[in-house]
């Protein structure tokens, strides 16, 4: 079977260290098995993602010999495909609306938290009527949220190993639309993973958790999932998770002290692909690529001495 595999990055800000860490062992995953990969813009959230960020972390991902065969549309353009999926799973019966702020689901007496911190939909308005429900509706949308079934739903992560969550009582009911009308990440990237046929999926394992919802989406759409290796975090050297929002060792930053071979090769030597530090391009890590050697504790990542 034809690999392909995918990544999607979030154009919110300049992609960090982090974000480039995944890529490239997306890229190799797929280069080191002659697969095909997508290119993705996850931007449901047009007010933080910009067209001029997507420009720059595509040239920064060339910039890293980091290329791609086939580019899908944005997240953007894609509201008429989504609502066909919200269709679908309308259907089955189990799509409702909902009007609980997070303050409602904070101070329900009877909604515990995830690990995450986020409180578990307790069901507050999947118990209205169909008369309450219309007579809400009329004064303002509700979020649209799927029910979830009281059922264990595992999967063997490539990295990881098993993995597994409850969705009612570890989640509970999910977004799969706001109240704005922007459609959920968890519908989206099932939607766009069915519509590129995508078969593989790395990434972050600040996601694995959101793999069994997913899981049950790709069950409802009638579509085959693909396989998951989810991979540690980089964090800076004093621990802290990088984040865009702090500039953390952002590319705009980074391109003007290295060279692109510098940077991956100390991302390769962190993921456990070389045996010591030294610059090489991306190009090069594919006839040595090993899966296997990715470890599954976070990283702090120290670079060389740049420019």
């Amino acid at each position: 079977m034809k690999i392909i595999g995918r990544y999607a990055p979030t154009p919110s800000g300049r992609l960090h260290l982090g974000n480039i860490y995944a890529a490239l062992l997306c890229w190799l995953s797929v280069r080191s098995r002659q697969g095909e990969l997508l290119l993705r813009i996850e931007d449901l959230d047009t007010l933080r993602c910009t067209v001029e960020n997507a420009d720059l972390l595509k040239e920064d991902l060339l910039w890293l010999g980091l290329d791609w065969d086939r580019e899908m549309p944005a997240q953007r353009t894609r509201s008429a495909y989504y609502e066909e999926c919200l269709q679908r799973l309308s259907e089955r019966g189990e799509v409702f609306p909902c009007w609980c702020t997070r303050g409602d689901l904070k101070n329900a007496a009877n909604a515990p938290h995830a690990s995450d911190g986020h409180p578990i939909y307790p069901g507050t308005c999947r118990a209205l009527s169909a008369e309450e429900r219309e007579i809400r509706l009329r004064k303002k949308p509700g979020i649209m949220r799927l029910a979830v079934p009281d059922e264990v739903i595992g999967f063997e992560d490539g990295n990881y190993g098993h993995y597994e969550e409850n969705l009612q009582s570890e989640c509970g009911a999910f977004i799969l639309r706001r109240a704005d009308g922007v459609f959920a990440y968890q519908l989206a990237v099932v939607a766009d993973d069915i519509a590129g046929g995508v078969t593989e999926v790395v990434r972050g394992r600040d996601l694995l958790d959101s793999t069994p919802r997913q899981l049950y989406l790709y069950r409802l759409l009638g579509a085959e999932p693909p396989t998951y290796f989810h991979v540690p975090l980089l964090t800076a050297p004093d621990g802290r998770r990088l984040s865009k929002r702090d500039e953390d060792l952002d590319m705009g930053l980074l391109k003007l002290r290295y060279r692109p071979e510098e940077l991956v090769g100390a991302l390769a030597y962190a993921a456990g692909q070389l045996e010591k530090y030294e610059p090489i391009s991306a190009g090069e890590l594919v006839g040595i690529f090993d899966k296997k050697k990715v470890g599954r504790d976070d990283i702090a990542i120290t670079l060389p001495d740049g420019k």
